[in-house]
């Protein structure tokens, strides 16, 4: 009777468990699209999507970039992974989140074997579980009594707590992957399995033949007949290694099975130079053979019978055996659920473990060189600011033909593989050196009151005195597509800030790029704050280098809608200045000059239409519709090779028209151009609100109280009246250069020169004031008076 009401108990207890991971598993399973099927084959008719890798196993990957070419993958589930916080029973939503990830990979074509911990924690569950039971009933009979007293449960042995976890735990590995038609197989192994040559052929010809299958091996080691733990002493050999723990035992698998990359699963971020959790601990990146001296090791995980030293230790040992490594967070709940994922899209997440160290230094010692570089730069005299960025204009021009012979490599680099507005943005010419050494120039003039001006001051009470200076902002990231002249003017905006700076450029302009931060970092030279300006070189991904919340303080995306979207998608807790799109708007009104339209349209559309203050739609009022003005526009248009979208309501009035346009909210980047038609200043207005980006609009008419009602009511962050939308640029206002243009509402909006990249603090200088003197029954009272601004010297 005893064993019946146990076994019921138990049978209750796993009829409520697996429905609550088949709902879980349910609940995340991806939906394919039919689009993203490349080839298919199936496995007992079970068709998977498979995507063509090769890869000749021999050395581990260099870089991240690489990690998407792995094609066969062990993921090691450590037990802080696998078990809940309780120590007692499994961590069900996460293990669901794992095996979704596993599933996608193997169905991609990869072949994915798991390491996994758990059965121990299971086993205690279940055990314990078995235990109530019977003490229940034995109490119950017993005592004769309805109530039950508190009951001890007694030490469970590890081993016989893996025995009775074994089959639970690779149960629910089954329920879960048969949601995604993927069959799982269950091994266990101990350190003989290796060390006998016969069982070690049989366990390589098993595990081949599972994968040729497109089977998942499960493997753990056999706990429940597995000796006591022993020291690492032998993780130190490269051709030996004991399985004592899944950390060995994952790394063996992975050298033994040729496998191109292990992820190892833990309840921390990475590897860190100190203990996790302490003041100065920083997580490492990438970690190096040999980099174990400058590694201070804390305790082991709260479960499990490894820590992060014998982890560190199986991953050089597998790194060394030709298997990739890279150590992460599989706990966290914000990234847990595509942290396998994203380490084999070559994310940076973890720790990364590599034979191959780079040549230069890493983008976080980048960054924290450019903080330490921008703090000395923002000490320096205005003047000394000035004359870095003077000799730079002078290099400019002085090294023209080297500037030029590099742009040209980058020119016939990209030649069939950009688009022709994209050619004419990588273009350098002798005029734009020359036009930007004078923009750089008038950015040296007005670097003499920037850094350090006083705002405001005020007389607190007396000998208490506050002033509002500026200062710079920090670091920022300056990320550039095809625009090597940006490079000049953004590190001439950084310089006179007193900001350090990171550049991140396109590939495709990687030649002119290096000679101009070359040629910068002579002129920083001249005060040695050479290293106040970096240029990121590395494989860097634009999405890890937004992640660098503690070195950078502003990003500043310079490219394409695209690029400026993803960066603020991307961007985890940096502020990012910018705009979207520039969707730029010309209204024609009923009393616009005819001489004035079409020089004004002809400018703004044609004069240079990759650029972001480009015109990309006219409004035409209705009552200049069939008039020699609109002839006289259409014709301009004609000549310059324009293709024209008809809007809705322009289409409506024509018999023949044009091809009717897509979206009202768009920007062609090229001789495109959209014409629409309104009915008032109003309507116009409607419309920029409705369909612009806020960048920059513009009127044109001889009426003052139209245009006047136009440039107040529209909420945009260039208005203009009968000038071309072509003017809205920082070195044309007179801020010398820009390093963008603003469509946000904070801190800075339209063309951003000197000023937007400076912030503010607060000095107060007292005589040992207290704020209980200036209680109600104080001595002192506020005075709050305004103190007047001194001048500053700006010769």
């Amino acid at each position: 009777m005893l064993s019946q009401v146990c076994r019921s108990g138990f049978q209750s207890f796993t009829q409520r468990l697996l429905p609550r991971v088949q709902s879980t598993i349910l609940s995340r399973s991806p939906r394919v699209q039919p689009s993203a099927i490349r080839h298919v084959r199936s496995w007992s008719n079970i068709p998977f999507i498979t995507v063509p890798l090769s890869r000749t196993h021999g050395k581990s990957f260099a870089h991240r970039s690489e990690l998407k070419h792995a094609k066969r993958i062990v993921v090691k589930l450590g037990s802080a992974v696998v078990t809940r916080g309780d120590e007692c029973g499994l961590a069900l939503g996460r293990l669901a989140s794992i095996v979704e990830q596993v599933s996608v990979l193997q169905n991609q074509g990869r072949e994915m074997m798991l390491v996994t911990s758990g059965a121990v924690a299971f086993g205690k569950q279940r055990l314990r579980h078995e235990i109530l039971l019977s003490q229940s009933v034995r109490q119950a009979l017993h005592s004769g009594q309805n109530h039950l007293k508190e009951m001890a449960i007694p030490v469970l042995e590890a081993r016989a707590c893996a025995a009775a976890g074994q089959s639970g735990l690779m149960a629910l590995y089954e329920a879960m992957f048969t949601q995604y038609s993927i069959c799982a197989a269950q091994i266990l192994v101990t350190n003989l399995d290796f060390h006998d040559e016969q069982k070690r052929r049989n366990l390589n010809g098993t595990l081949h033949e599972l994968l040729r299958m497109n089977i998942v091996p499960i493997v753990n080691t056999n706990d429940a007949v597995v000796p006591p733990a022993e020291p690492n002493s032998d993780l130190q050999g490269v051709n030996v290694i004991s399985v004592k723990d899944n950390d060995s035992l994952a790394a063996r698998l992975a050298v033994e099975m040729k496998t191109d990359l292990l992820i190892v699963l833990s309840d921390v971020e990475g590897l860190f130079d100190s203990p996790p959790g302490s003041d100065d601990a920083k997580l490492i990146d990438i970690f190096y053979p040999g980099d174990q001296q400058s590694v201070t090791f804390g305790t082991k995980s709260r479960v499990g019978m490894g820590g992060m030293e014998a982890k560190v230790k199986a991953a050089l040992w597998a790194l060394q055996g030709g298997t990739s490594v890279v150590i992460a967070n599989g706990t966290h709940p914000k990234v847990s659920g595509h942290v396998i994922t994203d380490i084999v899209e070559g994310k940076k997440v973890g720790t990364f473990f590599s034979e191959v160290k780079p040549a230069g230094p890493t983008v976080e010692q980048q960054g924290e060189m450019a903080r330490s570089g921008g703090r000395m730069l923002a000490t320096l005299e205005p003047e000394q600011r000035a004359e870095i960025i003077h000799h730079l204009a002078d290099l400019l021009t002085d090294q023209r033909d080297e500037i030029l012979l590099a742009n040209k490599k980058d020119l016939e680099e990209a030649e069939g593989r950009l688009a022709t507005p994209l050619l004419k943005r990588l273009s350098l010419s002798t005029s734009k050196l020359n036009s930007l050494a004078i923009g750089l120039r008038q950015i040296a003039a007005s670097s003499q009151d920037s850094v350090g001006r006083v705002l405001r001051r005020t007389r607190i009470a007396k000998d208490l005195e506050l002033e509002q200076v500026t200062v710079p902002i920090g670091v920022l990231l300056v990320i550039f597509e095809s625009r090597p002249d940006c490079l000049p003017q953004v590190a001439a905006l950084a310089i006179a800030s007193g900001n350090g700076l990171l550049l991140k450029g396109g590939k495709e302009a990687s030649h002119s790029n290096r000679i101009l931060h070359l040629l910068t970092q002579e002129a920083l030279s001249i005060h040695g704050v050479k290293e106040a300006v970096q240029l990121v070189n590395t494989r860097e991904e634009v999405e890890d280098l937004c992640r660098l919340d503690k070195m950078i303080d502003l990003i500043i995306p310079r490219g394409s809608s695209q690029l400026v979207r993803d960066i603020q998608k991307a961007a985890k807790g940096i502020p990012v200045m910018g705009h979207s799109e520039g969707i730029c708007h010309m209204y024609v009104d009923s009393e616009a000059s005819v001489d004035k339209v079409t020089r004004l349209v002809r400018d703004s559309k044609c004069e240079y239409p990759a650029a972001c203050n480009a015109l990309e739609t006219l409004l035409i009022h209705r009552d200049l519709l069939r008039t020699p003005l609109f002839d006289q526009i259409i014709d301009m248009l004609r000549v310059e090779q324009v293709k024209i979208h008809a809007g809705p309501k322009f289409a409506s009035y024509l018999t023949f028209s044009p091809s009717e346009v897509k979206s009202l909210r768009t920007e062609y980047g090229d001789l495109e151009l959209c014409i629409e038609v309104v009915d008032s200043v109003q309507d116009a207005i409607d419309h920029i609100h409705k369909y612009g980006s806020s960048h920059t609009d513009v009127i044109v008419t001889e009426n003052e109280k139209t245009a006047e009602f136009f440039l107040q009511h529209v909420d945009s962050a260039c208005v203009f009246w009968n000038a071309s939308t072509r003017f809205s640029d920082g070195y044309r206002f007179g801020l010398g250069a820009e390093v963008g243009i603003s469509t946000s509402r904070i801190h800075a909006r339209g063309p951003v020169g000197l000023e937007g990249l400076l912030t503010t603090k607060w000095l107060l200088r007292g005589q040992d004031h207290v704020v209980s003197d200036f209680s109600e029954h104080g001595s002192l009272k506020y005075l709050h008076e305004n103190l007047p601004i001194p001048q500053r010297n700006t010769n």
